[in-house]
């Protein structure tokens, strides 16, 4: 199997080369080789190579600074997306394309199911649903969308190593208590996505690890981690506080946990609990 991984520089897109089955062959693609503001650039690429799947791990994810950078979101989210999967569905290729949890409002009491009705309260989650919207449309049974949650890696900058790196330097810490969802290591994501396309899957998919926490929860675990890893040296106060203590231009979904059972039981891929996917990439920081 040949596949073509756009946006491979990024954290998913790392993580996807580095777990690619042994029997698939992978071709890369990313800026600055390609113009996501050129159709032209964009089709260029995607022709460079004869690959039987695309999986467009690349995405416009600062979720704040697209509330006045609103063009360019579109412009990778969605346009970019209908033009790769116009390519797809004129060659034949299958795509498996990455969606967030952002789709959503948040007033959920239950983890959304992938067939619940989105209603994203971005820029970001408005343009990331137009992606969504341009792959079913254009590729039918041949498109895959898996929404994910809360991605983190040892590779690319993220809400992890941003923590670790604020516990190393500040005497104590807020962290957002009420907003909730999965924190979702990179690597498990990229297996799933592998798993998804050996099964041959098409059509809307969750996916991210097992369990719920808080921004806080996950703080309070990233502290607590490294420092039975060594990563950290002292342990500083974390104190939880309301999403009003920290004010953006972007509303976020206050409960965007993602059911992932469908998924789960067609793969037959065992769930692992976050804490213990954040322990394993943990260790990764210090091999």
């Amino acid at each position: 199997m040949r596949v073509l991984i756009w946006g491979a520089t990024g954290q998913l897109g790392w993580e996807l080369s580095r777990t690619c089955p042994k029997d698939s062959r992978i071709y890369t693609c990313d800026f600055p080789k390609v113009d996501f503001n050129s159709e032209a650039s964009i089709r260029h690429c995607l022709s460079e190579c004869h690959v039987d799947w695309v999986i467009n791990a690349a995405a416009y994810t600062a979720v704040d600074e697209a509330e006045k950078e609103k063009a360019l979101a579109y412009q990778i989210n969605d346009t970019a997306v209908e033009i790769i999967a116009r390519f797809c569905s004129e060659k034949g290729i299958r795509l498996a394309h990455v969606s967030t949890d952002f789709v959503f409002n948040g007033v959920n009491h239950k983890p959304y199911l992938p067939g619940d009705s989105p209603d994203p309260k971005s820029i970001y989650g408005h343009s990331k649903l137009a992606g969504e919207k341009a792959v079913g449309r254009i590729m039918g049974n041949d498109g895959l969308i898996i929404r994910t949650a809360w991605l983190y890696s040892a590779h690319g900058a993220n809400f992890v190593k941003n923590m670790i790196q604020l516990l190393e330097t500040r005497p104590q810490l807020n962290v957002v208590d009420d907003q909730i969802g999965t924190p979702t290591w990179a690597n498990g994501l990229a297996k799933a996505v592998w798993a998804a396309i050996q099964n041959q899957l098409s059509g809307i998919h969750h996916w991210t690890d097992a369990g719920v926490a808080s921004w806080y929860d996950f703080a309070v675990a990233i502290q607590e981690e490294a420092l039975a890893l060594g990563l950290l040296e002292r342990q500083i106060p974390i104190s939880p506080v309301g999403s009003a203590s920290f004010p953006r231009p972007a509303e976020r979904p206050h409960y965007s946990v993602l059911n992932k059972t469908g998924f789960w039981n067609v793969t037959g891929i065992r769930p692992i609990h976050w804490r213990k996917q954040l322990r394993s990439m943990l260790k990764e920081m210090i091999a």
